[in-house]
């Protein structure tokens, strides 16, 4: 597929638990029409399948993800159905999907995924002084393991990776959102364990004396950190997100849990770029002054340094692509690892994003007067910014 000259291509995966397999068939998607970011972030289980995309070369990826996907989608200790019998059943109709779906959750809960976490035994200390690694409800520790299985982690750290890659984390002691990012550290497995550290299911992660949790609990979308990257450049980004912030006003109890989750985890994804507008806007207007002000006009030459600094007129496009429930979803969706509904996020997401690419004019390059267009296929008319006038 043939793009306009986007100098960053950015993939942005929110966290979701179980749903990013939504996330992977995106990545397929984009991979079959030939497009490649070349800036991967992600947070929570973003950032794992940020870890599988990154730490392999391009034609392998898709199917990384796939063997990733399919191995923590399996019990921890537990015999799970033959794939044929558990998609059979779970095509018959919804009422088998609801069965299959609640019965993933419980196993989840009581026996943990393969590869993934385990219930921790003995259970963890309620009161008292402990080791902080084990202050969770579940062991995370193979995940280490799978990880390496399934990722390069030398290539992702040297020349050969051609991605920017950066996930994000929260640091316990000081409160702080912090992003890992392989342009000024040497990734390993724990940055990425400790992005999807989700309290108090996980145990935080050391990573160089300090302890860190699933960057979800600050914020759950790194766009703000990849828009905000340094060179600026011409950008297209995907958006991936697994919460939707729209949804309906509960009537039972089961659905106020989900719909809590949805508002606390969705990336207020027309907040952040009503604000990037703004920003965008700034940047344009301060550019557009430096261009028909003469250097010698201002004050100084460290004011005429700062508005040089500050100034931006690149172009942004901002492709969003919002995983929609399914009517057999309630609110343990995040934590179903079934096989038959991990399939049924990824190929949601494959069509979401191949309906997406059919959109003639949603990656061409922002034509507004500052710059900065979103989109989503998903609603009713597209988004685009409004800004003041410049001249």
């Amino acid at each position: 597929m043939d793009l306009p000259s986007y100098e960053r291509i950015a993939l942005v995966l929110q966290g979701g638990g179980a749903l990013g397999a939504y996330q992977a068939g995106v990545y397929q998607g984009l991979y079959e029409a030939g497009i490649q970011p070349n800036h991967i972030s992600g947070i929570s289980i973003g950032a794992l399948n940020t870890a599988v995309i990154a730490g392999n070369a391009p034609e392998h990826r898709v199917e990384k993800l796939r063997k990733f996907w399919e191995t923590i989608c399996q019990p921890n200790l537990g015999i799970s159905m033959l794939p044929f019998l558990e998609h059979g059943l779970f095509n018959l109709n919804d009422w088998f999907k609801v069965g299959l779906s609640n019965l993933y959750g419980l196993s989840a809960i009581v026996d943990g995924q393969n590869g993934f976490y385990k219930p921790r035994f003995p259970p963890p200390l309620m009161m008292g002084n402990g080791n902080p690694a084990e202050a969770s409800y579940y062991d995370t520790s193979a995940l280490k393991s799978t990880l390496e299985k399934f990722c390069d982690f030398d290539r992702m750290n040297s020349k050969k990776c051609d991605m920017h890659v950066s996930v994000g984390a929260v640091n316990i002691r000081k409160g702080n959102f912090v992003y890992f990012d392989n342009e000024c550290h040497t990734l390993r497995p724990e940055h990425f364990i400790a992005s999807g550290a989700l309290p108090p299911a996980f145990a935080p992660v050391e990573i160089d004396g300090d302890y860190y949790w699933d960057g979800g609990i600050v914020s759950n979308t790194p766009l703000t950190y990849v828009l905000g990257a340094k060179p600026s450049k011409d950008t297209l980004v995907f958006q991936v997100d697994l919460w939707s912030a729209r949804g309906h006003v509960p009537q039972n109890m089961e659905q106020v849990n989900d719909r809590q989750k949805e508002i606390q985890y969705s990336s207020r994804t027309r907040m952040l770029t009503d604000y990037w507008k703004q920003v965008q806007e700034m940047r344009h207007v301060i550019g557009t002054l430096l261009e028909s002000v003469p250097a010698d006009k201002f004050p100084d030459d460290g004011l005429l340094a700062r508005a040089k600094e500050l100034a931006d007129r690149h172009k942004y496009n901002v492709i969003q692509l919002i995983y929609r429930d399914r009517p057999y979803e309630s609110h343990n969706k995040d934590y179903q690892f079934g096989l038959a509904t991990m399939n049924d996020h990824w190929q949601s997401g494959l069509l979401d994003i191949r309906e997406t690419l059919e959109q003639p004019n949603f990656l061409a390059m922002p034509d507004n007067e500052i710059g900065f267009v979103s989109h989503d296929v998903h609603r009713d008319e597209v988004y685009v910014p409004k800004a003041g006038k410049t001249k």
